[in-house]
């Protein structure tokens, strides 16, 4: 994933937290300054508009796929460790930028390029991700559908209703409990009954 480091990409990052928090990317510039301790002239100064800070922003999900992409195709992993690093990388990068499951909505919504591009690379990502599980859990058809519901929400659930489970949030936020979780839920997928 992706390191943040300017004021710049410090804007994007609180500009995508707020977008997470509030379901919406009609977020009033003057909440993105606030919250990313700037002021509004900042945010004009590195983007001219909101638009060209949003079409940023969705650049960065871009790039964040990409990166879990690789993820996915490196050599000295086995399959089973790039399904884990991945769907570790996915986690991470959902509770880091909660804003990317509603720009991803909201792509799937719009015809622009960047928005386009977020739905291939997004639907590449997931079909590499759903291949490497099926191949894990090595079941019919049928079984492979019913797994992925299950893989999907067991990664998506714990981080976007965590204030309404009765989870320790150190499963999902401390990385090495969080690939323990990622690992017992690929075995549990794997042992599961098969009828």
């Amino acid at each position: 994933m992706r390191e943040l480091k300017s004021i710049e990409e410090k804007i994007l990052d609180r500009a995508l937290f707020l977008i997470g928090k509030n379901h919406s990317c009609d977020i009033p510039v003057r909440a993105i300054a606030k919250e990313a301790g700037v002021n509004v002239s900042a945010i004009n100064y590195y983007f001219r508009t909101k638009e060209e800070m949003l079409k940023q922003a969705k650049e960065l999900y871009i790039e964040n796929v990409h990166s879990i992409l690789s993820i996915l195709e490196k050599e000295e992993y086995n399959e089973e460790e790039k399904l884990i690093y991945a769907t570790n990388e996915i986690m991470e990068y959902i509770i880091r930028y909660p804003g990317i499951t509603v720009i991803l909505n909201e792509s799937s919504k719009l015809e622009d390029e960047t928005s386009k591009k977020i739905l291939r690379t997004s639907k590449n990502m997931t079909n590499r991700v759903q291949q490497l599980l099926d191949y894990l859990i090595n079941q019919d058809e049928l079984r492979c559908q019913y797994k992925r519901m299950i893989f999907w929400a067991s990664i998506n659930y714990p981080i976007e209703n965590n204030e309404f489970t009765d989870v320790d949030k150190k499963i999902i936020e401390d990385r090495d409990s969080r690939i323990a979780y990622i690992r017992y839920l690929i075995e549990f997928l794997r042992e599961s009954p098969k009828s």
